[in-house]
């Protein structure tokens, strides 16, 4: 019970980005294309949040490792909610895409 509290609330060892993309793990940018355009983590795949459930066919790998990034974290939050909500086991929110950016140096 206090192990499903803590992970609700985001307390606990923080993710490591970089070892996760080491795993084989895929970013996913959910921002409007424009804003993907103005600028994005190299290698990530942008599909943006309001288009995501009908294009969870480009990820194919439930078990594959996801991190989701927007601009502030907000989108990517909602993003994550879906992907988990259609069975994909390893997603992680990463925020706002500069600040992970930062993350994976």
């Amino acid at each position: 019970m206090l192990t499903a509290i803590k992970k609700l609330l985001g307390i606990g060892p923080p993710t490591n980005y970089k070892q996760l993309l080491n795993e084989g793990g895929i970013i996913l940018d959910v921002r409007t294309k424009g804003e993907f355009a103005g600028g994005h983590i190299k290698g990530s795949i942008n599909i943006p949040v309001d288009q995501l459930s009908s294009q969870l066919v480009k990820l194919k790998n439930k078990n594959q490792p996801i991190i989701t990034c927007c601009a502030s974290g907000m989108r990517s939050a909602s993003a994550k909610g879906i992907l988990v909500s259609n069975g994909y086991s390893q997603v992680f929110n990463g925020g706002g895409w500069a600040s992970l950016q930062s993350k994976l140096k």
